[in-house]
């Protein structure tokens, strides 16, 4: 199942990647011929994504390598570092999209053409498609970097829609000779750098959330205690942490079990308990067992 976890994942960064590759041709063509500050900028947008999209294959492929003596854990790390560094090129580019808009209305302006118009529709299409397609997969397989890649595709959706609303709102502009409208093209490039930088924002927040030995909410954790209370031999789930590592889990787990046992029998329990959770659950990679003596509330 690890293994369908990481094609769906890779294939969801490479759909990632030319969808952005194509999309931001096409902006880029259409923002240069038409005129259009607004597109060039959502197509540099576009361009980041390609390297979003780049980071997240080259973290997938490090997160399924298998664990090694220096990384006994895995390397599912990999995964929520290739997202803070996407959301960090997100940033720069939201920083240079405004400072150039920005430069742009203090000069001379000529309203765009009607083309950027096509090309921003057609934008818009096409990156609700890849966020929808991408976040599904993301929310399948548990995948963080995968999500956030995928709410970088809707980031561009609301960068296309400013974009047009500015291109649309430039050319009336021309055409009813409302010499303020015509600037709105420039307005829509700093918008889209603002919601640029929010989204760069709460992907960098929620990545590096996951990246410092991040646990599953305790809702989110009980059907892996709930297991583990079915077991025959446990007495009491007295604490279990599942550490977040990318697609993985890590779970650690102290259970009470029958002091008078002998020890051979309190290892079989903590073994079986390992099995148990591995092989019911696809996203626990391994698990760690504290085998502690039974007593009840009185007693304690």
């Amino acid at each position: 199942m690890q293994s369908e976890t990481y094609r769906l994942a890779e294939r969801g960064a490479w759909v990632g990647i030319l969808g952005n590759v194509a999309l931001a041709l096409l902006k880029g063509v259409a923002g240069v011929l038409a005129n259009s500050r607004a597109l060039v900028a959502d197509a540099v947008h576009s361009a980041s994504d390609v390297v979003g999209s780049l980071a997240v294959l080259i973290g997938v492929r490090a997160a399924k390598l298998p664990p090694d003596e220096d990384h006994p854990y895995g390397h599912g790390k990999a995964e929520s570092i290739s997202a803070i560094i996407v959301s960090i090129l997100l940033a720069l580019v939201g920083l240079e999209i405004g400072y150039a808009s920005i430069k742009a209305l203090f000069g001379p302006v000529i309203a765009p053409g009607w083309p950027a118009v096509i090309a921003a529709l057609v934008s818009i299409v096409a990156k609700e498609a890849m966020f929808r397609y991408k976040y599904r997969i993301g929310k399948q397989i548990n995948s963080q970097a995968i999500i956030a890649n995928a709410w970088e595709h809707r980031s561009d959706v609301y960068s296309s829609i400013a974009a047009l609303i500015g291109i649309v709102g430039a050319i009336l502009g021309e055409k009813l000779t409302i010499n303020l409208l015509v600037y709105s093209d420039a307005v829509a490039g700093v918008l889209v750098s603002l919601l640029v930088l929010k989204m760069a924002y709460d992907l960098a927040r929620e990545s590096i959330h996951s990246t410092l030995d991040h646990v599953l909410h305790e809702e989110d954790a009980a059907e892996l205690v709930e297991a583990a209370m079915e077991l025959d031999g446990v007495k009491r789930v007295d604490q279990l942490h599942a550490r977040e590592h990318g697609f993985y889990v890590i779970v650690d787990v102290k259970i009470s079990v029958d002091p008078l046992i002998t020890v051979e029998e309190g290892h079989r329990i903590g073994k079986s308990l390992k099995q148990t959770l591995i092989t019911r659950f696809d996203h626990v990679l391994d698990v760690l067992v504290h085998i502690n003596p039974y007593h009840s509330d009185e007693e304690v």
